[in-house]
C-alpha cells in the first residue's frame, strides 16, 4: 500500500470543504488533478472514501482516514520544521496584512522570515482586518496580521502589542476640540477603529463632530500635516512627523481605544512553518513596540 502526502492534502480538502472545485482552489490545482489523487489514493487503500451522491460527503472508511491523514501531515510538517533545516522548506506563503503594520514593522518581519525560510516564496496581501479574516478562514492566506483575534475553533490567535491612539494636529491649526472647528481624520469608513471612534465620538459630543475616513494611513498623515482637520491616529506612525514639527499632539481629555492585533493562522495539520511565522511575527512586534 502506497501513498503520497498531495493525496492525503488533496483527500483532506476535498472532506473540508465537500467540494472538488473548491479544494482545487485551495491547492492550486486543477479539479481533474485533484480527482485523479483521490481516485489514486482510493486505488491504494481499496476503499471508497468519497459518496459521489452526497456531495462528496466522506464514507466510513472516509471519516477514519480523516484523523490519520492530519497526524500524518503534522508529523511530516514537524520533522520539515524540527529535524530538517528551515533552509530547505520551499512552497508559498501567503501573508495577509493590514495596513497599520505595513506602515510600522512589515519590512522586518518579512526580512527575519525570509532569513529562516530563504526558499519561501512570499505573496503579500494588504487589506483590511474584515477582508483579511475571510481570506484566512476561505484559506487564502496562510497567515494573518489584523486586527483581532479571529474568533472561529480553526484559529490560532497570537496577541501582538497594541497600537497606542493620540490626537494629532498641525501647529498652525489652534484646534483643540474633536467636536468642532476641524474634521477627524483617521481609518476608512468600514474598519473596526472607524466604528469606536464614531461610537466614541457620538457618546461624547452627540452627531456635532465629523469625521473624515480615509483608506490610506499615509494620506491620514498628510492631511493632517496639511492642517486640513485633526487625526485620530496610531501614535508610532506619527514619530517622524512629530519629530520633524509638521504635527504635534494634543490632549482633549481623552484618547480613542488602543488598537489590539493579532498574527492569525489555521490550525491545519501542516501549520508549522504558519505557527513559527507567528512567532516570528510577535517578536518583531514587540521589539517595534519597545524601541517606539
Amino acid at each position: 500500500m502506497r501513498f503520497t502526502l498531495d493525496q492525503l492534502r488533496a483527500f483532506l480538502a476535498v472532506a473540508r470543504t465537500g467540494n472538488v472545485r473548491k479544494a482545487a482552489e485551495e491547492l492550486h490545482l486543477t479539479q481533474p488533478a485533484v480527482t485523479a489523487r483521490i481516485k489514486t489514493l482510493e486505488s491504494a487503500l481499496g476503499v471508497e472514501l468519497f459518496d459521489r451522491s452526497a456531495a462528496m460527503r466522506p464514507t466510513r472508511s472516509g471519516v477514519a482516514l480523516i484523523g490519520h491523514a492530519e497526524q500524518y501531515l503534522k508529523l511530516n510538517s514537524l520533522i520539515q520544521r524540527d529535524v530538517g533545516h528551515p533552509e530547505q522548506v520551499a512552497s508559498m506563503f501567503r501573508i495577509g496584512v493590514s495596513e497599520t503594520i505595513v506602515q510600522s514593522w512589515l519590512p522586518e518581519f518579512i526580512a527575519a522570515l525570509r532569513a529562516e525560510f530563504p526558499r519561501l516564496s512570499i505573496e503579500i496581501d494588504v487589506d483590511i482586518s474584515r477582508n483579511l479574516r475571510d481570506r484566512l478562514l476561505g484559506n487564502a492566506i496562510d497567515l494573518a496580521l489584523l486586527m483581532g483575534p479571529v474568533s472561529d475553533y480553526r484559529v490560532e490567535n497570537i496577541p501582538l502589542p497594541a497600537y497606542q491612539m493620540t490626537w494629532l494636529r498641525a501647529p498652525s491649526l489652534a484646534v483643540s476640540d474633536p467636536a468642532r472647528g476641524a474634521p477627524v481624520i483617521t481609518f476608512a469608513r468600514d474598519t473596526r477603529p472607524f466604528r469606536l471612534l464614531k461610537e466614541a465620538l457620538l457618546e461624547r459630543y452627540g452627531p456635532s463632530a465629523v469625521i473624515f475616513p480615509s483608506s490610506s494611513l499615509s494620506a491620514c498623515f498628510r492631511l493632517v500635516a496639511a492642517g486640513l482637520g485633526i487625526g485620530a491616529l496610531p501614535l508610532s506612525l506619527a514619530a517622524d512627523y512629530l519629530l520633524s514639527g509638521q504635527v504635534e499632539q494634543f490632549d482633549p481629555g481623552w484618547s480613542p481605544a488602543p488598537l489590539s492585533f493579532t498574527a492569525s493562522f489555521l490550525a491545519a495539520p501542516e501549520a508549522a512553518v504558519s505557527g513559527r511565522a507567528a512567532a516570528i511575527a510577535r517578536q518583531i512586534a514587540v521589539e517595534y513596540d519597545k524601541n517606539n
